[in-house]
């Protein structure tokens, strides 16, 4: 015990001087205005191809010339249609919700006003909505920037570089913290020069519409109406009935992440986080895993169907996170996507730039 508690300090030493040192130093120079444009274009004209392949496996469900069959018929010809003319998806460009993941040696500042510069530009040019209102006097700012918004949020960068596949590549939810071992010297080099030398920066960017943030809810365990207790079977209970009292206002198919524990702020944070996912990758959480399964099905006989017009499709995915609480509360959090499930990555690198899929 004394010998890890010695080695937390001496790590912890180690990362202090090294950033002691890179704050000494200007902050690295760079603009990207440009690239967090064209992310934003990306993201709000041309759906992730896991959320395509979503929707059509959905269409081939459905009954043919039903409601629901009609209502993903229109949905993917929508899609085609946004892409090739880098229009919105959806009228409703939503609330916009930046997670940067930066190395040391950038400016927090700078970042935060290039991305309110690209997003003032994509308002400008059509791929945004005007959707900042002055909750006060009612006055939309008319470019999308605004007291908290957009929403920003830092974080350090993950200690491994982005990957593509697997499943715990880079990018995912339960991978943006470090994972810092205390065992032996070695393991404490390798990751503080790992965590100090990454050099990529990330932005992750969804946009939200109003009508699935309104559908979103918050239960407090246990719930005896519902009889759900503070277990995951409880958290099962809630969540099922968030997206029964949903029905298609959150124009469904629907995407549901699911935050459990924390406070009343962080569950709905993790909730929202977990839409980052990708609807194919599997949490490697067991417990949630098989959880999540359970529910897809269950959920996908509750007859809402595409846009509430019936039929196999309510949701095309949950995902679920958790993380610890106190003893007196138990919050489980729902955040519903729409089917439009506008979700973008931008990768940044020694002036270079890439996107996700």
């Amino acid at each position: 015990m004394m010998e890890l508690v010695f080695l937390k300090e001496k790590f912890a030493r180690k990362v202090w001087m090294e950033v002691k040192t890179i704050t000494m130093f200007k902050p690295r120079k760079i603009d990207l205005t440009e690239h967090v444009l064209e992310l934003i274009r990306r993201t709000s004209t041309d759906l992730p191809a896991d959320v395509v392949s979503a929707l059509e496996q959905a269409q081939k469900r459905e009954k043919p010339e039903s409601p629901a069959e009609q209502a993903l018929v229109f949905i993917l010809e929508n899609i085609k249609l946004a892409k090739a003319n880098s229009l919105p998806v959806c009228q409703d460009t939503g609330t916009l919700i930046y997670h940067v993941y930066m190395p040391f040696g950038y400016s927090m500042q700078d970042i935060i006003s290039q991305i309110q510069r690209a997003t003032a530009k994509a308002t400008e040019l059509a791929y945004l909505r005007p959707n900042a209102v002055d909750s006060i006097t009612g006055v939309n700012s008319s470019n999308n920037i605004g007291i908290g918004a957009p929403t920003i949020e830092f974080h350090p960068p993950p200690l491994s570089p982005p990957s593509t596949g697997g499943n715990k590549g880079g990018g995912h939810e339960w991978e943006d913290e470090p994972n810092f071992s205390f065992k032996k010297k070695s393991l404490i080099k390798r990751n503080t020069e790992e965590f100090l030398k990454n050099e990529t920066l990330r932005i992750n960017l969804m946009l939200k519409g109003g009508g699935c943030e309104n559908v979103g809810a918050q239960y407090s365990l246990p719930n005896s109406a519902l009889k759900a207790n503070r277990d995951l079977e409880g958290v099962k209970k809630v969540v099922l009935d968030a997206i029964y009292q949903a029905q298609g206002l959150g124009c469904a198919p629907g995407i549901i992440g699911v935050g459990i524990g924390g406070d009343r702020g962080t569950s709905m944070l993790l909730a929202k986080k977990q839409l980052f996912r990708k609807l194919d990758e599997r949490n490697p959480i067991p417990e949630l895993a098989e959880a999540e399964e359970e529910l897809l099905k269950k959920a996908n006989t509750l007859k809402i169907g595409p846009m509430g017009f019936g039929g196999v499709t309510t949701v095309l995915g949950i995902q679920m996170g958790a993380m610890h609480r106190l003893p007196a509360s138990y919050f489980v959090s729902i955040a519903y996507m729409c089917w439009a499930d506008r979700r973008r990555s931008l990768f940044y690198q020694d002036g270079q730039s890439y996107f996700d899929e």
